[in-house]
């Protein structure tokens, strides 16, 4: 399978999910995700970005989905892979690595 550049979004906010309090912060996920990937997946073209949905870019499909994460109340983080939402409040490894496999990436 062919790899294609993959754009991981990592939407949350500074302040904890309600639903979430023993969990990471957004900003923390977003860390340890970034750090995880850059070792399983190396020299591999993918790109990850924090959004903070209540002050979200510009773009106006990443504006459209941070609303959406607060008018449906997701647990946030929510991670999203290109625009396939892949885990929400405490999202697994095992979970986001299948998604990236299916994209074509290879563990190293």
């Amino acid at each position: 399978m062919e790899k294609t550049n993959v754009e991981i979004c990592i939407y949350g906010a500074e302040v904890i999910c309600a639903s979430c309090v023993n969990l990471p912060s957004s900003k923390d996920t977003y860390d340890w995700l970034e750090a995880a990937l850059s070792r399983k997946y190396p020299d591999q073209p993918f790109t990850i970005r924090y959004i903070d949905i209540y002050n979200p870019p510009v773009e106006e499909k990443k504006k459209q989905f941070a609303q959406r994460v607060i008018d449906e109340e997701l647990f946030y983080p929510v991670v999203v892979i290109n625009d396939k939402i892949v885990g929400e409040g405490n999202p697994t490894l095992k979970r986001v690595y299948e998604e990236m496999d299916k994209h074509g990436f290879v563990s190293k």
